[in-house]
């Protein structure tokens, strides 16, 4: 079983629902120990006092806020754990929302709500089953590790999930980092769109969302162990040559995602190129419909998407840090 990382309750309402926290995520990447290259010994972090210029062990190191140059205030952590803050012992639900009102960027690390016994059964699973048939997310508020922070209840596998969530005067603007505005001819825009059609799936199962470097690192310290010659990167095929054409590298991208998928892949079918067929907004998710769109009507869709995508971020309103 995982380790509780922390225990409290669910409140939405009048509804209490008594929880223990633990982490969704594990950690498979390999660690390192710091080590004296001459020898191989063990180069450790020591905490050091300043004043008394002694190493001191964990039972007396304590929290302190630097306040001007000179001054240190103690706060102890019974103190932190006795402020007078709802979402302390709580993890106060604020309100309920579509996912996708949610900017993806504001969500973070994920952990498991268990129910606190059979008491907490009942509540909990009313909770589970009203979030399902809502089709929407939870946004709460809780306290941990010395702040207030923000975070999203949603369902996965009749499981409760918690997601950290970023406050919204985090999120960095990302505007001074946009490029100017660039022009794109209808026929490059379509080439982008047979391309991410080719290389569309229903999931991510596969060799390629493995994680290929901690397995060579596995392989790495293995020859080492065995005083083995490490395995070698293998040379990269030379390409044929430089594309410097953003067309021609657009139809070479989709000649090797279909050449990879099999020539007789029919699951998303491209229309042909002499048909120049267009998908308008109404016809979007149909992959493989042919159409006789002129070249305007394309034009005019591709003008409206920046303007749906602003709107739909306007629309999208984020919770905000409270005072």
């Amino acid at each position: 079983m995982p380790r509780t990382v922390w225990s409290g309750a669910i409140s939405f309402g009048l509804v209490t629902v008594p929880i223990h926290v633990v982490n969704a995520r594990e950690d498979h990447s390999i660690h390192f120990h710091q080590v004296h290259l001459e020898d191989m010994g063990r180069v450790r972090s020591r905490k050091i006092c300043e004043i008394e210029g002694r190493e001191v062990a964990q039972s007396e190191i304590g929290k302190g806020y630097q306040w001007g140059k000179d001054t240190i205030i103690p706060v102890l952590d019974e103190e932190l754990r006795e402020i007078p803050l709802p979402t302390a012992k709580a993890i106060e639900i604020e309100a309920f929302v579509p996912l996708d009102s949610i900017d993806p960027i504001q969500i973070g690390d994920g952990y498991y709500l268990q129910p606190d016994g059979k008491v907490a059964a009942k509540p909990y699973t009313l909770l589970r089953k009203a979030l399902e048939r809502s089709s929407k997310v939870a946004v709460a508020k809780y306290a941990w590790s010395g702040r207030e922070r923000l975070g999203l209840l949603r369902v996965r596998d009749d499981v409760i999930v918690l997601h950290a969530m970023r406050w919204s005067d985090e999120i960095r603007d990302p505007s001074e980092l946009r490029p100017e505005e660039i022009e794109l001819t209808d026929a490059e825009i379509t080439q982008a769109e047979q391309l991410i059609e080719r290389l569309t799936r229903d999931d991510l199962e596969g060799e390629e969302f493995t994680d290929r470097y901690t397995e060579a690192v596995e392989q790495l310290i293995e020859a080492k162990r065995e005083h083995r010659e490490p395995p070698t990167a293998e040379e990269p095929e030379e390409a044929p040559g430089q594309i410097v054409d953003l067309m021609a590298a657009l139809k070479e991208s989709v000649a090797k995602a279909r050449k990879s998928r099999g020539d007789d892949a029919t699951v998303h079918d491209m229309p042909k190129k002499k048909a120049a067929s267009k998908r308008t907004a109404s016809t979007a998710g149909t992959a493989g419909k042919k159409g006789a769109a002129k070249k305007t009507a394309t034009a005019s869709t591709a003008k409206k998407r920046p303007a749906e995508k602003t709107a739909k971020k306007t629309a999208a309103r984020k919770p905000r840090r409270s005072a």
